[in-house]
């Protein structure tokens, strides 16, 4: 695939000769979708050899700008911090834009950022094709697919140093909500990119849907049954009455149908199951998938969950059966589905956490604000949620807001809402804002010592008057809540330090939970079950081999909860329909961190010199080629060993590989 591309950017330098001195452009020497795009370009009379560099917006018009693409903003950013740390020390950057090439959000290395400064790769600044020619951002929004655009392939002179991988991203309605793209130099392009660029948009699409819709019937669907739980599942969105709502693109792709199309059928007739067996299997724990025949005849399997939207009492007028009668709300079982538990589902044996919950017991139904604490990843929002599954509002709203996963700019309006006209680009009839949509139920503020300070003495009002006034309003509306908050931090702390506001503390701080950390829990034996349990989908789960519950014992888990869960299900991932879980099916990021704490507690390996004596003389490029071959030998080809024998990073390895 390298030598492809290469190639193409060979054929690409011959075509602009061609075509921007003699007007021609011979078929075959472009791909079809950057010879579309010199063609559109040179039509919108864009000039190849401009060296003006934009300005970016002003701030106002920025945070107008994310006002406009908040939604897009708080499910994409999580998942485009977690794919910089993927290609981190590759020279490259990450960046999110809206439908019409605007960069929202961006992030990457510091060595690269100063020369994408170079050419205003940085927020606030458009990158649509009609303006700075053919990119990969800018073209991907009009192909309205993924594209790579490499060295000469770009339309402006000055880009050409860039290699641009972009994919676009669609709202669960089916329109362009904006691009993913990563950008890095020329010089360093990996194959592999493109199709990184491709997941992370699906990944961001999946979440956009599960924001919107979440709350409603969610079916899971795709021809082959193992493909279930993956990344290529469809993934469709009914209402209560069995009402079209969204689709993903992989519905669309295993059904073969277009989402407008799809949204002409009701559940019934898209699927050819009726709504009150799709809401009794919903209802079922395992959630076993279901071989139907959907609209075409093609045989698809499926799995149906309800959300918390669709009440349990619609769930119990599902006509009785034999079946039916036997069911009940699902009950907590793993990381998975602890959200939809009652506290004692979280009670499995450590002494600490049956201490919290039975002090937890004792508060319900009180009026006394709970302010939860705990290192990320320990169980603090699967607390929240079993506290509300627990007491008298359980059958209102339990409503979720992260404070450190949206961008300052958003979170006003995410939690106050707004009013049609309230700023541009306000949606028509605006927006309740989750306080309001917590009305009669709970509302958990996540990480609330991330909340910046201006917020913070509004959030203490709400909490004083009982009401809360949205933007752009003139009258407050009555909320009836009940309020947890967590956080990682140390808030007394914040509070000395000025970040944090005393009074709110105080009313926040009605009575305190700690939960353990991972690490310091004697139930593991007990988590890992459960998870093995829930996360195999209603198949006999494997057994996990001594070797490596000595592992997971042995081990920090500085992620908690979190990571064992993604641990447990990488896990099942690789070892498929195998019956024990050995340490070869353990995830390779997970091994590299129980190496690095197993060559801590034991003698320094052997440096690379003592492998293999290195012959005299030579130069530089043959000797470094000699060193890493004999470390990967020694290494039995484990790049992540022999980058830790030459005492250089993975990444650094690979590109040294890929030069070779």
């Amino acid at each position: 695939m390298k030598d492809t591309v290469v190639n193409a950017a060979g054929q690409a330098r011959l075509a602009r000769d061609l075509f921007f001195r003699r007007g021609e452009l011979p078929e075959g020497l472009l791909r079809d979708a950057i010879e579309r795009s010199w063609q559109r370009c040179a039509g919108e009379g864009v000039d190849p050899s401009a060296k003006g560099r934009p300005e970016p917006l002003g701030q106002r018009a920025l945070k107008d700008a994310w006002e406009r693409n908040q939604l897009l903003l708080a499910q994409a950013k999580p998942i485009v911090d977690d794919l910089y740390l993927q290609i981190a020390e590759t020279e490259s950057l990450v960046v999110l834009t809206d439908p019409r090439g605007l960069i929202l959000y961006s992030c990457g290395d510091p060595a690269f950022m100063s020369k994408a400064e170079r050419v205003a790769l940085r927020p606030g600044v458009s990158w649509a094709e009609a303006e700075r020619g053919t990119n990969a951002i800018g073209t991907a929004a009009v192909e309205r697919s993924p594209v790579l655009v490499h060295g000469p392939e770009h339309f402006l002179d000055r880009n050409g140093f860039l290699t641009c991988s972009a994919a676009p991203i669609f709202d669960p309605k089916g329109d362009l909500a904006g691009v993913l793209d990563i950008s890095g130099d020329h010089r360093g392009y990996q194959k592999h990119t493109l199709a990184l660029v491709r997941m992370s948009a699906q990944m961001i699409e999946n979440r956009m849907i599960f924001e919107r819709h979440g709350g409603e019937l969610m079916v899971h669907l795709h021809t082959r049954r193992d493909y279930l739980g993956t990344l290529c599942e469809g993934i469709i969105a009914f209402s209560d009455s069995g009402q079209f709502l969204a689709a993903n693109r992989c519905a669309a792709l295993q059904l073969g149908l277009s989402r407008e199309r799809m949204a002409q059928f009701s559940l019934q007739g898209l699927l050819g199951l009726p709504l009150e067996a799709a809401l009794e299997r919903a209802a079922r724990a395992s959630h076993e998938p279901v071989a139907l025949i959907a609209h075409g005849d093609g045989e698809v399997h499926a799995r149906f969950h309800a959300g918390v939207n669709l009440s349990f009492r619609r769930l119990h007028a599902v006509p009785s059966s034999p079946l039916a009668a036997e069911q009940k709300p699902p009950a907590a079982r793993g990381c998975a589905l602890l959200q939809f538990g009652a506290l004692e589902s979280l009670s499995l044996g450590d002494a600490r956490m049956k201490s919290v919950i039975e002090k937890a017991r004792l508060v319900l139904g009180r009026d006394i604000p709970i302010l939860v604490e705990g290192e990320s990843g320990s169980g603090k929002e699967l607390f929240a949620s079993a506290f509300h599954r627990s007491g008298p509002r359980r059958e209102g709203p339990f409503v979720a807001v992260n404070c450190a996963a949206i961008p300052e700019g958003l979170i006003e309006s995410e939690l106050f809402g707004y009013e049609e006209g309230a700023f541009t680009g306000a949606r028509r009839k605006g927006v309740p804002g989750k306080i309001f949509q917590a009305d009669g139920g709970t509302l958990f503020l996540d990480e609330i010592g991330d909340m910046p300070l201006n917020l913070q003495s509004r959030l203490l009002r709400v909490l004083q008057e009982r009401s809360v006034t949205p933007l752009g309003a003139t009258r407050a509306r009555a909320v009836n809540i009940f309020l947890i908050c967590a956080t990682h931090r140390r808030l007394k702390e914040e509070v000395a330090k000025g970040s944090f506001r005393e009074d709110l503390y105080y009313r926040l701080n009605g009575i305190r939970f700690s939960l353990p950390p991972l690490r310091e829990r004697t139930d593991l034996d007990e988590l890992v079950s459960l998870m093995l349990e829930t996360e195999s989908g209603g198949h006999p789960a494997p057994l996990i081999a001594p070797e490596v519950m000595a592992l997971f014992r042995g081990y920090r888990w500085p992620g908690n909860l979190r990571q064992l869960n993604n641990v447990i299900r990488a896990s099942l991932a690789l070892v498929g329909d195998g019956p024990v879980v050995t340490r070869a099916h353990l995830p390779e990021d997970f091994l590299e961190e129980v190496a690095h704490l197993e060559a801590a507690q034991s003698p320094p390996p052997p440096s690379a010199a003592t492998l293999h004596a290195l012959p005299l003389g030579g130069d530089l490029e043959t000797l470094e080629i000699m060193a890493i071959q004999r470390a990967l030998d020694a290494a039995e080809g484990n790049v992540s060993a022999a980058a830790r024998q030459l005492g250089i990073s993975r990444n650094t390895l690979y590109r040294k590989l890929g030069r070779m």
